[in-house]
């Protein structure tokens, strides 16, 4: 797709790609890092249960030769023999075997973690095309590939070499020794020869390592449109969004329509803002606004409070600050308290004089309502 849009890949991958890449098994692996890990931890095993291995193994092969000539004609008891001397074998290198068995586990997910993917087992056609194939072979990773393989035949040889002349005495003195102590020093000398060969692969995982995190991360980078049209498919068109805001909108609108009848008072521009407070003396020490609107909605909430007697006063800068300064749901700010107050008081006076016929209380006008200078938002 980068090819066929003319775009360089340089933005790093998303988190949905990251993701998209290991359910494809798309991880970064260093063979190198993971053949140092298994044969170092093999030769540290060889050098700590080593010995004690070839002393049991040893002692094993005493015992299968040194059968009396009616045990050697006994089938029943070679068969016998036999199954005990393969358990033996077997307990004499469990160690071993145990520690090299978690290395082997451990290495692969030493780098990349630890990721089971089911496409990456999957058959593929393109791994049995010979045109890929021959891709492959003459691409720059086969190229690397080859290069580590000469290092690491170069550096191996080198040490091997190096430390053969440095124990060569040592060989030679093996055939002098009794066979049990000749054992046990050749699993020794075995274990460093293992032990500082393998030291070598450092060198070849140090430069293999940095090459296969920057290949995986070159490779998983996305051209600048990739990143658009991912952000698009995830977030959805704005087409879409804007349908979606939308029904949010008019779900929002019906919830808050239904608040109206409850409110205590509506205050309006008139035309412009309408505000719908409700006050509950034994719940919040202020009024909340239940509703808000601007133009149409504002005229809607006005319609709302008069099918159900809610009172409706005109204050067109009361209205504004409140419009501006809250959200539904939200009690009056401080300073307003003072202007809300006055409003109430003249809306409960109201009630009572409606129900029991008290005094008609005047209405509040619009210079005595009292409004801070940073809650003022004319126009």
């Amino acid at each position: 797709m980068a090819e066929d849009s003319g775009q360089e890949k340089t933005e790093d991958p998303t988190p949905k790609r990251l993701q998209e890449a290991r359910d494809k098994g798309d991880v970064p692996r260093s063979k190198e890092l993971n053949t140092m890990l298994l044969l170092l931890v093999a030769a540290a095993a060889v050098l700590l249960f080593g010995s004690a291995a070839i002393s049991d193994l040893g002692v094993m092969m005493v015992d299968n030769f040194s059968l009396s000539r009616e045990e050697a004609f006994d089938e029943k008891y070679l068969l016998i023999n036999f199954s005990s001397s393969m358990i033996e074998a077997v307990w004499a290198v469990m160690a071993f075997m145990a520690v090299v068995l978690v290395a082997a586990l451990v290495g692969p997910i030493s780098l990349g973690g630890w990721n089971f993917s089911t496409q990456a087992i999957a058959p593929k056609g393109s791994r049995i095309d010979p045109l890929a194939g021959l891709k492959r072979m003459f691409s720059l990773k086969s190229l690397v590939e080859l290069a580590k393989a000469i290092a690491k035949f170069v550096i191996v040889t080198a040490l091997a070499l190096y430390f053969l002349s440095t124990v060569q005495n040592d060989l030679y003195d093996l055939g002098k020794m009794d066979v049990f102590v000749a054992m046990s020093e050749s699993i020794s000398l075995i274990g460093w020869a293992f032990l500082i060969i393998s030291l070598s692969l450092i060198i070849i995982a140090l430069v293999d390592v940095p090459y296969v995190l920057y290949e995986s991360a070159e490779k998983l980078k996305m051209t600048l449109q990739e990143v658009k049209d991912e952000m698009k498919n995830t977030e959805g068109k704005p087409e879409v969004k804007g349908r979606i805001r939308q029904m949010q909108r008019e779900i929002s609108q019906r919830q808050m329509m239904k608040d109206v009848p409850q409110a205590d008072v509506v205050i309006t521009n008139p035309t412009h803002y309408s505000v719908a407070l409700k006050y509950e003396d034994n719940h919040r020490n202020a009024p909340i606004i239940v509703a808000k609107g601007a133009d149409f909605i504002a005229l809607k909430i006005r319609e709302v409070a008069k099918e159900n007697d809610v009172p409706i006063l005109q204050s067109p800068p009361l209205a504004r600050a409140l419009y501006y300064s809250c959200e539904i749901g939200e009690e009056v700010p401080t300073g307003l308290f003072k202007a809300v107050a006055q409003v109430l008081a003249y809306v409960f006076q109201l009630k009572r004089h409606r129900q029991q016929n008290a005094e008609k209380p005047n209405m509040p006008k619009e210079r005595d309502i009292d409004i801070p200078d940073e809650f003022r938002h004319d126009s």
